[in-house]
């Protein structure tokens, strides 16, 4: 009974925070690349994407991302696409830059994301946040908070396999912790 009750409550978590994709309805992003060029999710449809929202400001966003720069290196053999969607704002974006090079980032940078546009992707507003989308363009996982490698693995391994085991665990929070 507890895990009947434990699925349920999952559930219905992932049905308020689960913003359009909740409904298996594809979402879209319409942001700019670094050159300025305008750039939408939905063009991506037909690949696994790792959608993470971060900022250059963000303590727990620069602890994050070499386990993203380094999950995207081991994935780009199995076609997975990692997107980077700053939060910076007009004033910090100058520093972009530098944290790519600091870190050795291999994959796409979009600015102009906010906190608006993660509420409607039922991330909630905190960075960092990732996103993991099907080949539909559907979200089937969120982590809201700085993710943690296994938790990475899991979504990937899932997505990228024929999908008959469980799915992950659809909503994990780490903000406050």
């Amino acid at each position: 009974m507890n895990r009947v009750a434990s699925l349920v409550a999952a559930g219905l978590l992932f049905g308020v925070v689960g913003g359009a994709s909740a409904a298996g309805k594809p979402v879209d992003l319409a942001l700019h690349d670094l050159t300025g060029a305008r750039v939408h999710l939905r063009d991506l449809r037909g690949k696994i994407v790792v959608l993470n929202f971060w900022a250059t400001w963000c303590g727990p966003c620069r602890h994050e991302f070499p386990l993203l720069v380094h999950a995207k290196r081991e994935m780009r053999p199995r076609g997975v696409i990692f997107i980077g969607a700053s939060l910076d704002s007009a004033d910090s974006r100058t520093a972009i830059p530098a944290f790519l090079e600091r870190f050795h980032a291999e994959f796409p940078v979009w600015t102009g994301a906010t906190a608006d546009d993660m509420d409607r992707l039922g991330m909630g507003a905190a960075v960092p946040a990732t996103a993991f989308l099907d080949e539909s363009g559907i979200i089937v996982a969120r982590v809201s908070g700085e993710i943690r490698e296994s938790e990475l693995k899991e979504r990937l391994d899932w997505l990228l396999s024929d999908r008959s085991m469980p799915a992950p665990q659809p909503f994990v929070v780490h903000l406050g912790r």
